[in-house]
């Protein structure tokens, strides 16, 4: 029979997650079609439940003097409602995009990059945040991990078996901005064929920092650095302008029931030019 397990503070869920093989469960809309996918490769394991959603530490959005902190049981739905600067506005238009009201009122952002899904929503967000992962173990302590470093591969990550994902760590970025496009069969509740996000910092009229990511064109979502140092230092309302298809030759898209892997090209190399100008037409009417 399954265990199942509720603790009621972080030090608890620690003793639990090191002493047993154990599925961390935190908003839980990704428990059954995992376990669903598993049963369809022939794995009908029933590994025993570590339930974190009273938690009351890990439910809290936090601001430092140079980061925000969001704990491992903030939803989605806490993230658009959250008085956070325009730097979120991409991530925040993410959270309105993930299922719907009811998965984003339980759906986490953490839980979001733990699956390690090539089309989690929240990861190329996270990617151009510049964002560490909090790992904690009972024995180990506390580490941080860049979020380019946090997931390795398909449906893989660096959190060992006996650690928790705790929160997310994002450092402030002065006067910056941000925006996410997503491409799917329909506008809502849909897995994306492509998606994009994007930070940029000005200094005047020209590109101080840009930082692109491209999820569900590869096996792991990605920053495109060839494009962002190519960006550095242009003019903002020409930025669309400079991306070329050598910028998007990192990305391995692949045909499934979605979409071509050709498709997807230049579904994100589109993306990545409709949001560049997104963000231009923002810095005009700033000015303006």
């Amino acid at each position: 029979m399954i265990a199942y397990h509720r603790p009621s503070t972080l030090a608890e869920a620690l003793d639990i997650r090191a002493s047993q093989d154990v599925t961390v469960l935190a908003g839980g809309t990704d428990v059954y079609p995992a376990k669903t996918a598993r049963a369809g490769w022939g794995d009908f394991r029933h590994p025993d439940v570590l339930d974190i959603s009273i938690v009351e530490e890990l439910e809290r959005i936090e601001e430092a003097r140079d980061s925000f902190r969001f704990g491992a049981m903030v939803t989605w739905s806490a993230l658009v409602e959250a008085k956070l600067p325009p730097l979120f506005d991409g991530y925040k238009r993410a959270a309105r995009a993930v299922g719907g009201t009811q998965v984003q009122n339980r759906g986490t952002l953490v839980g979001n990059i733990c699956t390690a899904s090539p089309a989690g929503d929240g990861i190329p967000n996270l990617l151009v945040l510049g964002a560490e992962v909090e790992l904690a173990s009972r024995d180990g302590g506390v580490r941080r991990v860049p979020m380019v470093e946090f997931i390795t591969g398909y449906r893989q990550t660096v959190c060992r078996r006996d650690e928790i994902v705790t929160a997310l760590v994002v450092p402030k970025v002065g006067a910056a901005r941000s925006d996410f496009l997503k491409l799917g069969a329909r506008a809502y509740l849909v897995i994306s064929i492509a998606m994009v996000a994007g930070v940029i910092a000005l200094d005047g009229g020209l590109i101080a920092d840009a930082r692109i990511a491209v999820g569900a064109c590869s096996a792991v979502p990605q920053r495109l650095g060839s494009l962002e140092a190519a960006l550095t230092g242009q003019s903002v309302l020409e930025a669309a302008d400079i991306v070329e298809e050598a910028h998007l030759a990192s990305l391995a898209p692949i045909d499934d029931i979605r979409a071509s892997g050709a498709y997807r090209r230049a579904a994100a190399f589109a993306l990545v030019r409709e949001l560049l100008g997104n963000l231009a037409d923002e810095a005009e009417r700033r000015v303006a």
